[in-house]
């Protein structure tokens, strides 16, 4: 898993007109196979980045990643093509829980933070959970894998910040609507940490357990060179997460306060 395999790209799905999806032929073995929240690193044979993966199909063996073009690294990878080559190495760092049979969750995903939340959803439904999603984007076109997650039985709300789908409004405004009257008893989240703060907040505060996925800077993702680790713990993003349960979550001091960039050097938000 620590060795890159070079891949041919299989598909390519243009999710928005800045987002697209790629999916690989994958060995389903061992520690190969992947869970819902972990990540790939994906080298473009120039640079190496960690990517989320958002799709998981064992029985078919493909994986996919699921690309915001906002960058040079990012916009190689969006000008590939069908057959084009990269190398994938992990899957790596902790995972969401799925086994939530019959509890009602609610998923929450801010932009391309809904990536690992989509198959969070697909796996926890099959584990017959009830799953409630909030899909945000800035824009209609921008919404992310909200049909995909309602064709699987999943009960999806979206929300724009333009109103031009949905709610009007950030996912945070529409997260506690929603909390305020329903009995959730799991909440998983994923996207900008300006978001995932006050979500967590209230969602404590409403006595509900769940998870949370942080980004922070990586490079070796095996938890060797500690330039993902978070203060005060010591947590390796790459390793004890980026998945974290909302009691460990509370012991991260710089969570929605600062994080560090690839010198090391503190950027505040």
């Amino acid at each position: 898993m620590n060795a890159p395999k070079v891949l041919e790209i299989k598909r390519i799905i243009k999710e928005t007109p800045t987002i697209k999806t790629f999916i690989f032929d994958w060995p389903m073995i061992g520690e190969n196979i992947p869970s819902p929240g972990q990540f790939l690193m994906v080298w473009n044979f120039k640079d190496e980045k960690p990517m989320s993966i958002s799709y998981i199909n064992v029985s078919n063996g493909e994986i996919g990643i699921t690309v915001k073009n906002v960058g040079d690294f990012t916009k190689d990878l969006h000008d590939l093509e069908v057959g084009d080559k990269l190398g994938l190495r992990g899957p790596y760092g902790s995972c969401f829980d799925t086994d939530l049979d019959g509890m009602k969750v609610l998923a929450i995903g801010g932009g391309v933070g809904m990536a690992p939340i989509a198959s969070f959803v697909e796996e926890a439904l099959k584990h017959n959970a009830d799953v409630d999603v909030v899909c945000a984007a800035t824009t209609k076109d921008e919404l992310l894998f909200h049909k995909r997650l309602k064709n699987r039985g999943a009960t999806v709300y979206t929300c724009t910040d333009d109103g031009s789908c949905g709610f009007k409004g950030f996912a945070t405004h529409r997260s506690m609507e929603l909390i305020a009257k329903s009995d959730y008893e799991w909440a998983v989240v994923c996207g900008p940490e300006v978001m995932m703060v006050p979500l967590y907040g209230f969602i404590e505060n409403n006595n509900i357990s769940g998870e949370y996925s942080l980004e922070r800077y990586m490079k070796c993702a095996m938890g060797i060179c500690g330039q993902c680790c978070v203060d005060n713990t010591g947590w390796r993003i790459c390793v004890e997460g980026p998945v974290f349960s909302s009691d460990k979550l509370a012991q991260i001091d710089e969570f929605g306060v600062y994080h560090r960039d690839a010198a090391g050097l503190k950027h505040f938000y």
